[in-house]
């Protein structure tokens, strides 16, 4: 990409503006600032966003931009730039471009040589982070896992043996089948944390192993948004020989063969299946 240079440009610029991730009072100083200031605001939600702005007496117009106008609404907005209008851009909660509408719109601004501003405020997985108890030194941000199992499981594989904190978003309605997913690449005592809920009023934590996670979920009907967080374990000699035929009998428990559910096992752990084998059938 091309560096020009540090000068503002003689355009319009474009604010990103991250709102409330859940707690309306979250909002900085500097976002409810801008957004009365500009002279237009782009939003993933108009009638979400319309509220958030209500509530705190902004009237300014609303314009949509999210994933099915991009080609339409893009060229629309760098032209208004161009011709020196102020934009901010939001999502409906958090930082545009996490997991959210806003990086095609940055990129169409950049190569127009108009300026981008971001601001700092909320973003649910860095929140959740810090709240965790895993390690923070070092994370990697995932965001939500694609759809198709085959590229799930190509994408987890990648991040099988890293020594970080792994931080993923997910829905009520997809949080067990991707944790079953995560199971098939990580080790059952790999740490996870389950954010649901974060700074509303029914915010709470999990934490425990990948195998305990699997488990609450299973009896515990999921509701609201989640962040998954995962800390993989280091791959060899990490595991017990109590915890690995534990780990196979849970296994075995939940419905698999034992011939599955060792295969499983050596497979996320990075051991031999022989040696998974030789530990479940040994006696004590």
């Amino acid at each position: 990409m091309e560096q020009k240079s540090f000068q503002t440009s003689k355009y319009g610029k474009l604010y990103l503006v991250p709102t409330p991730i859940g707690n309306l009072a979250d909002i900085t100083l500097r976002a409810l600032s801008v957004l009365k200031e500009v002279d237009l605001i782009a939003a993933e939600d108009t009638r979400h966003s319309g509220i958030l702005l209500q509530h705190f007496q902004i009237k300014k117009p609303l314009i949509s931009l999210h994933e099915h106008n991009y080609a339409q609404r893009v060229p629309e907005l760098i032209e208004k730039l161009k011709a020196g209008t102020t934009i901010a851009q939001i999502s409906d909660a958090g930082m545009p471009s996490i997991s959210d509408p806003g990086h095609e719109l940055v990129l169409a601004a950049i190569k127009a040589g108009i300026d981008v501003i971001s601001l700092p405020g909320p973003t649910a997985g860095m929140t959740a982070l810090i709240a965790s108890g895993l390690p923070a030194e070092r994370f990697a941000f995932i965001g939500f896992l694609p759809k198709k199992s085959s590229e799930q499981q190509q994408l987890l594989s990648a991040w099988q043996n890293v020594d970080a904190t792994l931080i993923f978003y997910e829905s009520p309605y997809r949080i067990q089948k991707t944790l079953s997913a995560m199971q098939e690449q990580f080790s059952e005592q790999a740490q996870v944390v389950l954010a649901r809920e974060l700074t509303k009023k029914f915010e709470s934590y999990f934490r425990g192993s990948l195998a305990q996670a699997l488990d609450f979920v299973a009896e515990n009907e999921p509701r609201g948004e989640f962040v998954i967080l995962l800390h993989p374990v280091p791959q060899e000699n990490t595991l017990s020989e109590a915890s690995i035929k534990e780990a196979v009998q849970r296994r075995i428990d939940h419905g698999e063969k034992a011939i599955d559910a060792i295969k499983a096992l050596a497979k996320a752990s990075g051991l031999h299946r022989a040696q998974v084998y030789d530990i479940y059938h040994k006696e004590n």
